[in-house]
């Protein structure tokens, strides 16, 4: 059960109560590091919600689609691939007791085989799975895990980075346009043919040596 980010873009995802008031206050202030494994729960729970609904007939499957998800993600963390990353976004929540991290968002990056039709026989790095919490929306996290997937792509060596989008999301597509990425190419799909399914657009920025400039 693979998660593709261009189904969805920002989620949904909540934190918990007593932390709102915090995240709104603070929540300009994000760290990001590689996911580790107590993570697990948090992601799987933040893409089950950004992915797949909670209402109607589909609330039943909801714990077993969390379930699937955590448990892909989990085996692809314990992957010992070299061009494979998990990346999270925490935000830094001050408080009386302190300051704590709370999930903010989350991508990942690795290296992805072209399909049959697509004419590129390399490998390429291609970003899927990108969601951010819906108390830090408009915050700039989107921006900093693409800005951190594009610095991971240049460390490998790759001069371009690739992803998908929907062209029915405008406000994925407006990020990425102002992140400075392109249309590549216009997935072929029968059922955007047949069905009126909206298109799956393949995007490609072309990184610099020094992407977070």
């Amino acid at each position: 059960m693979v998660v593709n980010l261009c189904f969805s873009f920002l989620t949904s995802y909540q934190p918990t109560a007593a932390s709102q008031d915090a995240l709104a206050a603070d929540a300009s202030h994000f760290t990001i590091r590689t996911a580790q494994v107590q993570d697990l729960a948090s992601l799987a729970e933040m893409l089950t919600d950004s992915f797949h609904s909670r209402s109607g007939i589909m609330g039943w499957a909801y714990p077993v689609l969390r379930l699937g998800i955590y448990e892909d993600l989990r085996n692809r963390l314990r992957s010992t691939a070299p061009h494979y990353v998990c990346l999270v976004a925490l935000a830094v929540i001050s408080g009386v007791g302190g300051t704590r991290e709370e999930l903010a968002g989350t991508v990942e990056i690795a290296l992805r085989s072209p399909s049959s039709w697509q004419p590129r026989r390399s490998q390429y790095p291609y970003i899927s799975n990108l969601a951010v919490s819906k108390s830090c929306r408009r915050r700039g996290v989107a921006k900093q895990l693409l800005l951190a997937c594009e610095q991971t792509a240049v460390d490998w060596g790759f001069p371009d980075i690739y992803l998908h989008v929907l062209e029915n999301n405008h406000q994925a597509r407006q990020l990425y346009l102002k992140a400075g990425y392109q249309l590549h190419q216009i997935e072929p799909s029968y059922g955007a043919w047949l069905l009126g399914h909206p298109k799956r657009l393949l995007l490609q920025k072309h990184l610099s040596t020094t992407p977070n400039s």
